[in-house]
């Protein structure tokens, strides 16, 4: 363990309450599995129809009546590369007015610790590999997830801001690479490329389809890292002293692979055995995006879910929860 951060003692007479934003979504019902069952604390949730986080007063209003101790902020609007070249505004306007409204609020009832996850997507297009959290703000991310991308810079700037006039490390910004797992969005068009290709493939397979046909060339290189492993990395943040450690965070697997191989493993776990192809017409977006993950790593964290098995995984709570994660789309 590094000495720029350790553990803190929890006191045992009460819960500390937490407060998931997003807990139906994947990250935050990741977050929902990793504190729900820890007698440590108290989880605070709210389904969209009974708390709008784009509207502030509503925020406001929850957060006094509720007085959270911790925020790990999950909710926002979020989808694929042709969802954010159709809705470019929504995504801009959705996801500045939550982290806008849910800061605000923590900040007025003095939460002690929250946690906002911005997106790798902020990153300049054409960037050193691995990409470290000093090339933030250095060149233009790419253009098809540019609103999205803006959004996030956005709120991590706020973090850092609040953290320089208010003093000390309570806003906590975390910037995950491409993140999987259970209740994520399988949708094959608004989806992120994991989950949508579980669907793809799976439809191909019960439908007896030999071929089917994916977006790009296949090339750009991407990292993935499940989201019970970003749990993982929320726990030790809201349970540890971060005074010394430098913001923002980037949290990643330390591993890529081509969205072609992508592709390729997923079709094996699925059991589809016909042709991928590639349409080149469509866009490929940011030809890399892999993390440096070192200031985290450097706390003794690593990743504990490789790629395959988290793919079994993920596919497995898919078959199981078909309605559901169709529902979602």
């Amino acid at each position: 363990m590094s000495s720029c951060i350790s553990r803190t003692v929890f006191e045992m007479s009460m819960p500390k309450r937490i407060y998931v934003a997003g807990h139906t979504g994947l990250i935050g019902s990741a977050a929902l599995r990793r504190f729900g069952c820890d007698e440590k604390y108290e989880v605070l949730t709210a389904t969209h129809r009974e708390l709008e986080l784009q509207d502030a007063e509503a925020v406001q209003l929850f957060f006094d009546r509720n007085s959270p101790d911790y925020v790990i902020l999950a909710a926002g609007k979020v989808g694929g590369i042709l969802e954010n070249m159709t809705y470019p505004a929504d995504f801009l306007s959705a996801n500045l007015a939550i982290q806008l409204n849910v800061l605000a609020a923590a900040r007025r009832v003095g939460v002690k610790k929250l946690l906002l996850f911005a997106s790798s997507c902020m990153y300049p297009r054409e960037c050193p590999q691995p990409m470290s959290e000093e090339r933030l703000f250095s060149g233009c991310p790419e253009p098809t997830s540019m609103a999205y991308a803006v959004s996030k810079m956005a709120g991590l700037q706020l973090c850092l801001a609040y953290n320089q006039q208010l003093g000390g490390h309570r806003f906590i910004p975390v910037i995950p690479n491409s993140v999987y797992g259970p209740n994520d969005n399988f949708d094959p068009e608004k989806g992120h490329v994991l989950s949508a290709l579980i669907r793809r493939f799976h439809e191909a397979k019960v439908s007896d389809t030999d071929k089917v046909v994916l977006w790009g060339s296949g090339n750009p290189k991407r990292e993935f890292l499940h989201a019970d492993d970003l749990a993982d990395v929320c726990a030790l943040l809201l349970e540890a002293d971060t005074s010394g450690l430098p913001l923002p965070l980037n949290v990643g697997s330390g591993c890529d692979l081509s969205i072609r191989d992508l592709a390729k493993l997923v079709a094996a776990v699925v059991g589809f055995r016909g042709v991928i192809a590639w349409d080149t017409t469509k866009p490929d977006g940011a030809p890399r995006k892999l993390l440096d993950s070192g200031r985290l790593r450097a706390t003794g964290w690593s990743a504990r879910i490789g790629l395959r098995a988290g793919v079994f995984d993920t596919y497995a709570w898919y078959q199981k929860n078909i309605k559901a994660a169709e529902a979602v789309s």
